[in-house]
């Protein structure tokens, strides 16, 4: 499926459909948004700051005075948020065409989550894991829905310890190596979810997507360290715009010919840009017994079970 320059001129008619983005207010996620409410979904913003998802929101309507945006409030590093935002929407919609688990944090210095969770891991995944549990069964009553997890070339650096998941006590922590496994995690789970979906024939899908190196907040938290700022105008050459960097997610959403299972990212050299296309993730990410442990571990964490 190489169609080099696929752009969002491809994106099909989305009128009728509703979708939620998590971290729809900046990024990738706005991005994301913008392309859906442009081409007729009703999209809803979720974001950690309502304040801020609103102003998002008037900055895309400013463009597509048509568009059908809802913010609600969501923070994924507070399991209770997660349950708050999934009841709200239950309670003012009876399906769900694509959930897209965008929003996520980068690199960041240790800390716990709400619940006591490792920061990276429970943002990144457990949070999103606990969100379209919740949500999964609207998405399996909508025909032809879609969740989409947004991972990262940095999978390829995580592996997944299930004796010390969490890093517990910061012991042996380090930002890239939470945030590898966070990405791991991601697609883990993407593959693990489709598995059981096509087991239980159903017609909803699980596909993943990752950006590329893309310009957008993320790196935040590298801002003030000093190597960054040594190769940030490096970076910056070889980084894509963030309109750009979310082609491949948006692509997993909509394109009518993408299939369960797929992971999208950017044609060019080592992925780090260009257009969408079908991509590969590495052979940890299809270990089956660690996509099953994960399954096992995520439940256990976030008190949410997902029978399919």
């Amino acid at each position: 499926m190489k169609n080099s320059n696929w752009t969002i001129d491809q994106v099909p008619d989305l009128s009728g459909k509703i979708m939620v983005v998590t971290g729809g207010n900046s990024g990738l996620g706005y991005e994301s948004v913008k392309a859906f409410a442009m081409k007729g979904a009703e999209v809803i913003l979720a974001s950690r700051s309502t304040e801020k998802g609103e102003v998002a929101k008037s900055a895309i309507l400013k463009d597509f005075p048509d568009g059908k945006i809802k913010v609600m409030q969501l923070d994924l590093s507070d399991l209770d948020s997660v349950r708050r935002l999934a009841g709200k929407f239950l309670d003012e919609y009876e399906k769900l065409d694509v959930l897209m688990n965008n929003a996520g944090i980068m690199m960041t210095p240790y800390f716990k989550t709400k619940d006591g969770l490792e920061g990276q891991f429970g943002v990144n995944h457990l949070g999103h894991f606990a969100l379209t549990g919740l949500l999964l069964d609207v998405l399996l009553k909508t025909p032809g829905s879609r969740i989409v997890n947004v991972s990262s070339g940095a999978h390829k650096m995580g592996r997944m310890d299930f004796s010390d998941l969490q890093f517990e006590n910061g012991r042996s922590y380090s930002p890239l190596k939470s945030y590898g496994q966070s990405k791991l995690a991601n697609l883990l789970f993407t593959y693990e979810l489709q598995r059981q979906l096509e087991s239980a024939h159903k017609d909803s899908i699980s596909l993943a997507a990752h950006p590329g190196t893309t310009m957008t907040n993320l790196g935040r938290h590298l801002e003030a360290k000093l190597l960054y700022k040594i190769l940030f105008p490096l970076f910056k050459r070889m980084s894509q715009a963030q309109s750009q960097g979310a082609l491949p997610q948006i692509r997993a959403s909509v394109d009518p010919r993408a299939k369960g299972g797929e992971y999208y990212g950017p044609d060019g050299k080592l992925e780090m840009t260009g257009f969408p296309v079908l991509v590969q993730s590495n052979a940890a990410s299809h270990n089956l017994s660690d996509a099953a442990s994960l399954w096992e571990e995520s439940e256990k964490l976030t008190g949410v079970k997902i029978d399919i």
